[in-house]
């Protein structure tokens, strides 16, 4: 079956970054759109960006010019860069393949003021 793994959550102050990843398993569709979702506390959960197989991109206004989508496709990995982060980007972060429907089970994300 298909299998979404994410990694690279943690605690870091705010401004720091880290690099969120998700190893993609069994997708066998020839296009894709795969995206990052969070989820914070008491929140519903939100679009935070999404990476056609064409290579477009689209962010959350929140998270423009902070965040950086990409895929390696020879390594089946979306990452999620996020840079000059603040406290309201805590959350629990997803990665998602949209066309199919998979979803991960979520990497926590906890920026100290």
């Amino acid at each position: 079956g298909v299998q979404l793994v994410e990694s690279g959550g943690g605690s870091v102050q705010a401004g720091g970054s880290l690099r969120l990843s998700c190893a993609v398993s069994g997708y066998t569709y020839s296009t894709y759109c795969m995206g990052w979702f969070r989820q914070a506390p008491g929140k519903e959960r939100e679009g935070v960006a999404v990476i056609d197989s064409d290579g477009t991109t689209n962010y959350a206004d929140s998270v423009k010019g902070r965040f950086t989508v990409s895929v390696d496709n020879a390594e089946n990995t979306l990452y999620l860069q996020m840079n000059s982060l603040k406290p309201e980007d805590t959350a629990v972060y997803y990665c998602a393949a949209l066309v199919g429907g998979y979803w991960g089970k979520g990497t926590l994300v906890t920026i100290s003021s």
